[in-house]
C-alpha cells in the first residue's frame, strides 16, 4: 500500500519549481493558477530569493501549486493522501474534496490571513531535536510555548513570542540535543494565528466539496476521515492547533502501509519516516528526474 504525502512550508528553497515547468503544460498550468489568485508563482518558484518564498503568503500557495504539479506529472492513484501544515491542503485536493484551482484559492487566503496575524506580535518557531516528548511537552507548556509540530523521530516544533522562543535556547528541555530555530513568519498552528481561522471559515463556506475518493488521514489527530466537509472543517481549524504528523505516521503503519511518495517539494516527510517507519520504502519527488523511479514504486506497492 501507498501513500503520498505533501510538505509543509520551510520545504521550498529558491529555484525549485524551475525543472517542473519543462513538462509539458506545466508552464500554463502555473500561469493559470497565478492568474486565479492573483500571484506570480512562475516567478516565486524560479527567480526569487529565499527571503521572498520565506513569506508565508508566498510560501503556501507556491507549495500546493508544486505539490499538485508534481502529483499529477505521476498520473497515479495512491491508496492513502495525507498533507503536513499547509501540504493537507494539497492532500485535499489530491483526495478530490476540492479541485485544484478551488485549494490554490483556498490556500491563498489562508497565507495571506496567517501573515496578518504573524504581524500582530513577534512570533517564530523553534525545532528542538531528541528528547522524550512528554518531557519536552511539559518544558514547553512551563514556558508558555506551544508544541506545534510533534513530528515523530524525535522532532517537536515549538511555537510563541519571540521573547518565549529566546528563553527555550537558554533553557532546553532535558534530553534534547539542539533548538533550532526556524526561517519562519510567526507562531503557526497556535492561537497566534486564530484570526486567520476566521478568515478560512469564510472561504470555505463558498467551496464546492466531495468526500474524498481515496483514504485521507488527517494531521490534527492521525485519524482517516470520510467526509469531506469534516476535511474542509479540520483544515480550517488546524492554522491554530498543533500538527500531530507522529499520530500520521502511526496510522500509516496501522494501515499496512509499504511505501511513501512525497510530493515536490520532498524530502522533510520522507527523512522522518525513514527515521519513524523502518523497512517502508520512501522517494521525495525533488525533480522531474524523480518521476520514473516513482513511478516505479507506484507500480510496485499502489496494489499491494
Amino acid at each position: 500500500m501507498l501513500v503520498l504525502v505533501a510538505p509543509g512550508q520551510g520545504a521550498q528553497t529558491p529555484g525549485f519549481l524551475t525543472p517542473w515547468l519543462d513538462l509539458p503544460g506545466a508552464t500554463d498550468r502555473i500561469a493559470a493558477w497565478s492568474d486565479a489568485i492573483g500571484l506570480d508563482l512562475a516567478h516565486y518558484g524560479t527567480k526569487a530569493d529565499a527571503d521572498e518564498i520565506r513569506d508565508t503568503a508566498v510560501a503556501q500557495p507556491l507549495l500546493v501549486a508544486a505539490g499538485l504539479l508534481s502529483a499529477a506529472a505521476l498520473d497515479a492513484s495512491p491508496a492513502v493522501v495525507a498533507g503536513h501544515s499547509v501540504g493537507e491542503i494539497t492532500a485535499a485536493a489530491l483526495a478530490g474534496v476540492i479541485g485544484d484551482e478551488a485549494a490554490l484559492r483556498f490556500v491563498r487566503t489562508r497565507g495571506l490571513g496567517m501573515a496578518e496575524a504573524a504581524a500582530v506580535t513577534e512570533t517564530g518557531m523553534a525545532a528542538l531535536l531528541g528528547g522524550d516528548p512528554e518531557v519536552t511537552v511539559a518544558h514547553l507548556e512551563k514556558l508558555g510555548l506551544t508544541p506545534a509540530n510533534v513530528n515523530g523521530a524525535g522532532q517537536i516544533v515549538a511555537a510563541g513570542t519571540a521573547a518565549q522562543i529566546a528563553a527555550l535556547a537558554e533553557d532546553k528541555p532535558e534530553g534534547v540535543r539542539r533548538v533550532v530555530p526556524l526561517k519562519v513568519a510567526g507562531a503557526f498552528h497556535t492561537h497566534h494565528m486564530a484570526p486567520a481561522v476566521e478568515r478560512l471559515r469564510e472561504a470555505a463556506a463558498a467551496l464546492e466539496i466531495s468526500d474524498p475518493a481515496v483514504t485521507y488521514v488527517s494531521n490534527a489527530d492521525g485519524q482517516t476521515v470520510a467526509t469531506g466537509a469534516e476535511v474542509i472543517s479540520r483544515l480550517v481549524g488546524q492554522v491554530a492547533n498543533p500538527v500531530r504528523w507522529d499520530l500520521c505516521m502511526e496510522t500509516f503503519k496501522a494501515l499496512g502501509v509499504t511505501a511513501i511518495v512525497e510530493a515536490c517539494p520532498g524530502g522533510t516527510l520522507t527523512g522522518l519516516a525513514k527515521r519513524a517507519l523502518p523497512g517502508v520504502q520512501t522517494l521525495a519527488l525533488k525533480t522531474p528526474d524523480d518521476l520514473d523511479a516513482a513511478r516505479a514504486l507506484i507500480a510496485e506497492h499502489a496494489g499491494a
